[in-house]
């Protein structure tokens, strides 16, 4: 578990020192981009070793009603990545859509996944997009939303979404890991 606990808040540490510390990661010049990478990409290996070695205690399991949750919170999020990177109009509501996601992908996996290991790397990411969502608004403000968006692009978004969805899907099948049941 603490391969686990340590990738978590690597993750959280490198993506937050920009907003926590912004004059460190200043000083870092262009050699802080490729030194984040690096810590995000060792946080990623840590949280997958941690949580596929990890000796957890359950407290719930999955059924029906929750899988189905779980998928409609599954597909919201990859959406919300894929409008993201499309700027889709779903942009000009949502403030931080891939924060959004990450809650989304989060919260869907806590109600399928009641186990120690899952609270600590589901919830630990949860509240890392929280955090970042409040600091995010603190220091920069809100400001007004707004998107140029066509019919062609919104279809463009939706079946990336939906091809994405189903190639994770597979994959999560793939591995072992139920999906549909």
């Amino acid at each position: 578990m603490l391969l686990l606990v340590a990738g978590v808040l690597l993750w959280s540490a490198a993506h937050l020192l920009k907003r926590v510390a912004p004059n460190a990661r200043a000083a870092m010049g262009s050699a802080g981009r490729g030194i984040m990478s690096i810590a995000i990409l060792a946080s990623m290996v840590l949280m997958y070793l941690g949580y596929s070695h990890a000796e957890t205690d359950f407290y719930w399991g999955r059924n029906p009603q929750s899988v189905g949750i779980n998928n409609i919170l599954m597909f919201l999020a990859i959406y919300l990545m894929v409008a993201a990177a499309t700027k889709s109009w779903i942009t000009g509501s949502i403030r931080h859509p891939q924060l959004t996601a990450i809650k989304s992908w989060s919260i869907g996996h806590l109600l399928v996944n009641g186990d120690s290991a899952s609270m600590v790397l589901f919830g630990g990411l949860l509240v890392w997009a929280v955090v970042s969502v409040i600091l995010i608004n603190k220091q920069d403000g809100k400001p007004a939303l707004s998107v140029q968006t066509s019919a062609g692009k919104e279809v463009m978004t939706a079946l990336s979404a939906v091809l994405a969805f189903g190639g994770i899907a597979f994959i999560h099948i793939y591995m072992g890991y139920p999906v549909f049941g």
